[in-house]
């Protein structure tokens, strides 16, 4: 590791490949981890399909069945209405970030001592540290949150609901900006929420790796048996608020 101090060595973990300046900065190992572990689900799910038998299943077709089910019944019980969007959103949510988050498994100086070996600096194998990587994510939701409030509730519906809730025509002003406040806080709080947690388990990961070889065991172990809940856990909140925060924007006015 690059520094001969515990703060050289906890900001050497922290730091991203990037490329660029500014605003046009990009974290070469966000986007090269996020887009392998997004084509891996997608090939994963496209090969337990190919190879689905109404025989005997393999373990591939097995597990695909068992997510594709797990994540309609939750959409059918959580989603009020008809969409044929929601159900692959929310599947690919979950597997996403799930596989993202999964990375954290990985022994903390594995892949940094490989990239070193390879003249690579700075390599984060946890895409979901990076709030380039959270926020992009909870932006999408976002503008699928206008579009479902412009296709449940129409043009006219969704400005109503701006400008006369809750408290009617007569605090117009306060509706709009309480409004807006509660609109912009649905990605804000997905990303920060995603991002904080698996930022502090990474932490606590590097902090162990600080102390000596003999204990590092004994503490990151149960440390790492509790994070394999935190990991699905995360997964799941990210995936049901998505289907909350459309299944509110989806809503017809009643009155």
């Amino acid at each position: 590791m690059s520094g001969n101090t515990a703060i050289d060595y906890i900001q050497h973990h922290l730091t991203n490949l990037a490329v660029g300046e500014g605003y046009w900065t990009f974290h070469v190992d966000s986007l090269i981890m996020s887009f392998s572990l997004g084509a891996l689900f997608c090939y994963l799910f496209w090969l337990g399909a190919r190879t689905a038998s109404p025989g005997v299943p393999t373990g591939l077709q097995n597990f695909v069945e068992l997510m594709v089910e797990f994540v309609d019944k939750t959409v059918s019980e959580t989603f009020q209405g008809k969409s044929r969007l929601i159900a692959p959103l929310s599947l690919t949510i979950f597997c996403w970030i799930f596989l993202m988050n999964l990375m954290d498994l990985v022994p903390i100086d594995m892949v940094p001592s490989l990239m070193l070996a390879a003249d690579v600096d700075y390599f984060k194998i946890l895409p979901t540290v990076d709030l380039n990587v959270t926020f992009a994510l909870s932006i999408s939701v976002f503008f699928l949150i206008i579009v479902y409030s412009f296709k449940g509730k129409g043009a006219g519906g969704f400005v109503k609901e701006l400008l006369f809730h809750p408290f009617g025509p007569w605090l117009l002003p306060f509706n709009l900006i309480l409004n807006v406040i509660e609109l912009l806080a649905k990605p804000i709080s997905l990303s920060l929420r995603l991002f904080g947690n698996m930022y502090a388990a990474e932490l606590i990961f590097i902090l162990i790796s600080l102390l000596p070889w003999w204990i590092q065991w004994a503490l990151g172990t149960p440390w790492a048996i509790f994070h394999i809940l935190v990991i699905p856990l995360q997964a799941f909140i990210f995936m049901m608020l998505t289907i909350v925060y459309l299944s509110m924007a989806n809503e017809h006015e009643e009155h």
